[in-house]
């Protein structure tokens, strides 16, 4: 298992947001992930314990993650996403991702986020649209789903 160090590019482009939240990047290969995230107060919900809303993000972001990982230069959109939160998650979490199947424009995924004892905390199913990045030469923001 090749071990990578923190980088806002590791993921083969800079994702702002995921730049923003300090996921760290541990490992991206062969149809897997895994991802590290610390959560500070600002990701709390009123029960202090890490907001829903970050546990998706990691878990979108890990599954994507794990389909990105056969086709780096290749990117994903999110089409659809299933969550289940099992437990609280407390702490440094980590974020497990596995590419199930793909087709030629298609990753099937999932992804489990474990607290810092090893408990999974919240499970998801993701399916992901593979698309081509836009030339240098492309207007900013330009997302082709075709």
């Amino acid at each position: 298992m090749n071990r990578v160090a923190s980088s806002p590019t590791l993921f083969g482009v800079e994702i702002p947001f995921v730049s923003h939240l300090g996921f760290e990047l541990v490992m991206m290969e062969g149809g897997a992930s895994e991802l590290k995230f610390l959560p500070g107060h600002e990701h709390l919900n009123s029960f202090l314990v890490t907001h829903g809303g970050a546990i998706m993000t990691l878990l979108d972001v890990t599954m994507a993650t794990a389909a990105r990982s056969v086709e780096i230069e290749t990117g994903v959109v999110t089409i659809e996403m299933k969550t289940s939160f099992m437990q609280p998650c407390r702490g440094l979490l980590t974020g497990k991702g596995r590419l199930m199947h793909r087709t030629k424009s298609m990753a099937f995924t999932e992804g489990t986020v474990y607290d810092e004892q090893g408990r999974a905390c919240a499970h998801a199913t993701g399916t992901f649209k593979y698309v081509k990045r836009p030339a240098p030469s492309a207007p900013a923001n330009t997302i082709s789903t075709d």
